[in-house]
C-alpha cells in the first residue's frame, strides 16, 4: 500500500476513535494470591491492571539488564529468555495476564459454601476442576491502554507545557496511596459519613436510611444508574418497607440475611435432611422463609434487566448487529487491522480443542464429582453463549455489563430443587463462563489496538488463568483452614461479606427453590415478582416507541433501561452509600470535563482513574501486610469506633421497631 494511503487512511479512522486515539498508538512498535485476602475482607480491593502495570515496569527493566540474551536450541525450538529491551508490548501481556484473572475465581464461593455451610466438602481435585473450568477472564481497554502508553512514553511535554503522563500518574498515584491510610485505618468513619443519622441517633428511621469507577463510564449511562438506584432504593423500597409489604418492617431495610417470620435468623439446618435436601415438611413446621423488601425487589430488578436487555438490544442495535454480521468479511477495516494484518490470526481450531478439552472436563466435574446432572452443564452453556450477544452490546455501549446470575438461579431453581450445590454450580456455569467469554474479547480487542499479536495474547490468558486458578484456590484453602472465625464478625477483617449473599442466594434458589419463594405456592409471598418479566419487557418498547414518535426529543434516546434496571444489582451486598459517592467525581469528570475540557480529558481522564486505583491498592497492600497481618490496629476513638459501628448509627441494623437479632 503506497504511504499516502496509508496516510490518509489513518486520518479518515482516527475521526472514527476520538475517544480511543488519545489512549492508544497508531503505529507499530516492533521494540516493543492478593485478590483472594481482599475478597474475604470486610473492605473488598481490587489488584487490577494498574497496581501490575506500576509494579512490573522497574521489574521489567532490571530482568532485561541482568537476564543473558543468548539464544537457546531445545529440540529445534529457538528462544532467547531476553530477546529485546522490555518494552511496551510485554508490559502490556503482564497486565493482560493479570487482568483474565482480575477479583477471585467465582467457583470458589462454591468451595467456600460446601466447607463453611453445607459440610459437603469435596477433594482439592474437584474444587481445582471447577474453579479451572469456569475461568476465562479480561478487562476493558480504554483505561489500560492510555496507562501502558503513558508508562513507556517518553518525555512526552507538549509546546504548551502540559505535565507529561508518567509524571501525572505518579502524583496522582501517590496521593491516592496517602489519603487511603485514613478512611482504612486511621479514621474509617469517613467512609460512612450518614450525617442524618447522626442529629438523632436513637431514631431507626434515620439509621435505616442512612447507614451504610465513576470516571469511566458514560455520563448517560451514570445518570441511568443514579436514575434506577433512587428508583429503587428511594421509592420502591421504602415504599415497600413503611408500607410493611410482606411484613418487611420486622426486618432490617437492607440485609443479605434470611429469616422467620417473626424476624428471627433462619437456620437452614432445620428444614435440610442429611443429604442437604429440603424436607417439606420440617419447613412447613419451622417457617416459611423471608427476606427483607430490599433483597426480594433486587430479585425483581434482576428479573426485569435480563428481559430489558434482550429488548433493548433488538430494538436499538437489531439492524447494526446484522449488518455487521454481514459484512464480517468485507475489507472495511479500520487502521488499527491494517496494521495487525502482519500477524497471522489465532486459528480456529486453538478454540476448537480448547472447547473440546474444557467442555470435557466440566463434564467431569459435574458427572464424576455429582455438581449437577450432564443436561444441566449443557443449559448452562447454551444459556452462557446466548447472552454473549446482548449482554455484550449493553456492555460496549455503557461499560455496564448485565448479569446473569438471577436467571440461571431461577431455571435451574425449577429444574433441580431442593439442591443448593448444583444450583450454584448451574449458576457458576451459565453466568461467569458468560463474564469470562466477553471479557477474553475485551483483552484481545486490547492487544489489538496495542498491535500484540493473538497468538501471544491467546497463550498469555490461557496460561495466567490456569496459574491463577491454582493460586485462587490455594489461597482460599489455606485462609480458611488456618484464620480462625473466618466469615463470621469475630474472624474480621475476613468476614466473606460476598460470599455471606452467596449462601443466601443458595438457600433461596437452592435448598428452598424459586417455587416456594417467588411461584404459586400457597406459601410463596414473594410471587408477585414474577410479573417484573412481564413489565421489563414493554418498558424499552414504550421508550423506543416515544423516541421514534418524537426524534427531537433528545434524552428519551438516552434512556437505557437494561443499565436503569441494573442499578442496584449489587445491592445486596453493596450499599447505598457506593453508589452516591462516585457520582460527583462522574459528574466532574464524564460530563464538564469531556464537554468544556475535552482536550485535559483525553489526555488524562483514564490516567486518573488507573492513578487512583493504583494509590488505593497499593495502600491496601502495605497496610495488610504491614498492620493488619500482624493484628496491628490503629488506636480506637470516634473514627475508629471499637464497636465497629463506623456510621456511627446503632440501629442501622434493626428493624422497624429497633430489635436487633
Amino acid at each position: 500500500m503506497e504511504k499516502e494511503e496509508v496516510i490518509h487512511e489513518k486520518y479518515e479512522n482516527e475521526k472514527q476513535y476520538d475517544d480511543v486515539e488519545p489512549q492508544v498508538n497508531l503505529e507499530e512498535d516492533d521494540d516493543s494470591p492478593i485478590e483472594e485476602f481482599f475478597y474475604l475482607r470486610q473492605t473488598q480491593i481490587s489488584i487490577g491492571y494498574s497496581v501490575v502495570a506500576l509494579l512490573s515496569l522497574p521489574m521489567g527493566h532490571f530482568l532485561a539488564r541482568v537476564l543473558p540474551t543468548h539464544q537457546f536450541n531445545l529440540f529445534g525450538f529457538k528462544f532467547s529468555l531476553n530477546p529485546s529491551p522490555f518494552n511496551i508490548k510485554e508490559h502490556v501481556l503482564i497486565g493482560t495476564m493479570v487482568a483474565c484473572n482480575q477479583g477471585t475465581a467465582y467457583a470458589v464461593d462454591i468451595v467456600i459454601l460446601q466447607k463453611l455451610w453445607y459440610n459437603s466438602e469435596k477433594s482439592f481435585v474437584a474444587d481445582m476442576f471447577l474453579v479451572l473450568t469456569t475461568q476465562i477472564t479480561g478487562f476493558a481497554i480504554a483505561v489500560t491502554a492510555s496507562l501502558f502508553r503513558s508508562l513507556h512514553a517518553q518525555r512526552d511535554e507538549d509546546d504548551n507545557g502540559r505535565m507529561s503522563r508518567m509524571r501525572y500518574f505518579m502524583i496522582i498515584a501517590g496521593d491516592s496511596f496517602v489519603y487511603y491510610w485514613i478512611p482504612c485505618l486511621i479514621f474509617p468513619t469517613i467512609g460512612y459519613l450518614a450525617w442524618i443519622c447522626w442529629i438523632n441517633p436513637n431514631n431507626v428511621v434515620l439509621s435505616q436510611l442512612t447507614s451504610t469507577s465513576g470516571l469511566v463510564t458514560p455520563w448517560f449511562a451514570q445518570v441511568n444508574i443514579l436514575v434506577g438506584f433512587i428508583l429503587v432504593a428511594y421509592i420502591m423500597v421504602l415504599w415497600a418497607y413503611y408500607s410493611d409489604l410482606w411484613g418487611s418492617k420486622t426486618f432490617p431495610i437492607v440485609t443479605a440475611l434470611l429469616y422467620r417470620g417473626n424476624g428471627s435468623e433462619y437456620d437452614k439446618s432445620l428444614v435440610l435432611n442429611a443429604q442437604g435436601i429440603l424436607d417439606e415438611q420440617l419447613y412447613v413446621d419451622y417457617d416459611p422463609l423471608r427476606m427483607d423488601s430490599f433483597f426480594a425487589l433486587t430479585y425483581g430488578v434482576g428479573f426485569a434487566g435480563l428481559t430489558a436487555t434482550i429488548i433493548h438490544v433488538i430494538l436499538n442495535n437489531g439492524r447494526e448487529i446484522v449488518e455487521r454480521w454481514k459484512s464480517a468479511r468485507a475489507e472495511n477495516e479500520d487502521v488499527h487491522s491494517r496494521l495487525m494484518r502482519v500477524y497471522p490470526e489465532v486459528p480456529d481450531w486453538w478454540y476448537g480443542l480448547l472447547f473440546i478439552v474444557t467442555f470435557g472436563l466440566s463434564m467431569v466435574t459435574c458427572v464424576v464429582w455429582d455438581y449437577m446432572p450432564w443436561w444441566a452443564l449443557l443449559l448452562a452453556l447454551g444459556i452462557a453463549m446466548f447472552f454473549v450477544l446482548p449482554v455484550g452490546t449493553v456492555q460496549a455501549v455503557t461499560n455496564q455489563q448485565p448479569g446473569l446470575n438471577i436467571v440461571t438461579e431461577y431455571i435451574i431453581g425449577y429444574l433441580l430443587p431442593s439442591n443448593a450445590i448444583a444450583n450454584v454450580t448451574f449458576k457458576t456455569y451459565g453466568y461467569i463462563v458468560n463474564v469470562r467469554a466477553l471479557n477474553f474479547v475485551s483483552d484481545l480487542k486490547l492487544g489489538h489496538y496495542m498491535k500484540i499479536p493473538s497468538k501471544i495474547m491467546f497463550m498469555a490468558q490461557l496460561i495466567s488463568a490456569v496459574i491463577s486458578c491454582i493460586i485462587n484456590l490455594g489461597t482460599a484453602t489455606w485462609l480458611i483452614n488456618t484464620r480462625p472465625n473466618v466469615c463470621t464478625p469475630a474472624g474480621a477483617p475476613f468476614t466473606c461479606r460476598s460470599t455471606k449473599t452467596f449462601y443466601s442466594a443458595s438457600i433461596i434458589w437452592g435448598a428452598i427453590g424459586p417455587a416456594r419463594v417467588f411461584g404459586n405456592k400457597d406459601d410463596a409471598l414473594y410471587s408477585p415478582v414474577q410479573w417484573c418479566f412481564l413489565v421489563s419487557a414493554l418498558l424499552p418498547l414504550i421508550f423506543w416507541a416515544l423516541s421514534k414518535k418524537f426524534p427531537n426529543v433528545g434524552w428519551l434516546r438516552l434512556v437505557h433501561w437494561p443499565v436503569l434496571l441494573a442499578a442496584t444489582s449489587n445491592m445486596p451486598p453493596g450499599l447505598p452509600y457506593m453508589y452516591t459517592n462516585g457520582l460527583a467525581l462522574g459528574f466532574i469528570f464524564a460530563f464538564w470535563l469531556r464537554r468544556y475540557r475535552y482536550n485535559w480529558w483525553s489526555r488524562y481522564n483514564y490516567l486518573t482513574s488507573a492513578a487512583l486505583d493504583s494509590g488505593v491498592a497499593i495502600a491496601g497492600l502495605v497496610i495488610f501486610f504491614a498492620l493488619q497481618a500482624w493484628d496491628i490496629s490503629f488506636p480506637t476513638w470516634w473514627g475508629n469506633p471499637a464497636n465497629g459501628v463506623l456510621d456511627h448509627c446503632p440501629l442501622g441494623g434493626a428493624n422497624y421497631a429497633g430489635d436487633s437479632w
